[in-house]
């Protein structure tokens, strides 16, 4: 989220609650519990790129911190010699903002975290579609995606080629205080993933559920589409949305 955060602690709780999946073990994470928590899924194998809509809906309160719904690959220790290595794009939002913000994060091997801002303030309920690809004929060169542009120049992520899962989730982050949980509502729609750099692309199916104890995931039927909710406003107007 903003630079002067580091993202380090998030995609390792991140990670973790990933590897739990895989392992069979339960995931859940408290707001208090370094203050991260989330609703989402991880692809089942390897792939070159993931597509979603999101759709911020109502039910924001930021209290501290930030929120976001987004889609990426990488993460901590997942680039070379087990550096940090991670690409993502989507949606933010934060206390006194009464919209969302689009942004993209980058995170090279050996450097820190950058967030890099595409749009401000934009209004619940307006969607866009979010996409990082691996390019057709490069190997290793990523770009970002939104509503069908691409909104990055070419990101070489060393030693990136077939090696990660993708992920679409939501996030929460409470700024430290130590367990105001913030309350989010996205809806993601249509999570594809890329069967080949440039494309190939198709429906996310066979995920792993990313959750926390405090978040809901609810999955729709068709169209490998979810909602993630957290907060009790956002879990009460739930019930009114579909995936």
């Amino acid at each position: 989220m903003p630079k002067s955060h580091s993202l380090a602690r998030r995609l390792a709780a991140l990670s973790a609650a990933v590897a739990g999946l895989l392992l069979g073990a339960p995931a859940a994470f408290a707001c208090g519990a370094g203050g991260y928590s989330y609703a989402g899924m991880s692809a089942p194998s390897h792939a070159f790129g993931i597509g979603a809509t999101v759709t911020p809906l109502a039910g924001f309160n930021v209290l501290s911190g930030h929120v976001a719904g987004w889609v990426g690959v990488g993460g901590v220790q997942q680039g070379p010699n087990h550096t940090n290595e991670w690409l993502q794009v989507g949606f933010s939002g934060f206390p006194a903002l009464t919209g969302n913000n689009l942004y993209y994060e980058l995170t090279l091997p050996n450097g820190r975290p950058t967030y890099h801002e595409i749009a401000t303030n934009l209004p619940l309920g307006k969607p866009a579609r979010f996409g990082v690809l691996e390019m057709r004929g490069r190997a290793n060169w990523w770009r970002v995606w939104v509503n069908g542009s691409a909104v990055s120049t070419p990101i070489h992520l060393p030693a990136s080629h077939g090696r990660w899962s993708p992920i679409a989730t939501a996030e929460s982050w409470d700024g430290g205080s130590a367990g105001a949980c913030n309350g989010f509502l996205y809806r993601f729609h249509r999570v594809s993933i890329a069967r080949a750099p440039g494309g190939g692309w198709k429906p996310l199916s066979g995920g792993y559920r990313i959750s926390s104890s405090t978040t809901r995931l609810q999955q729709g039927g068709q169209n490998a589409s979810f909602l993630a909710a957290e907060g009790d406003v956002a879990l009460r107007t739930l019930a009114s949305f579909t995936p």
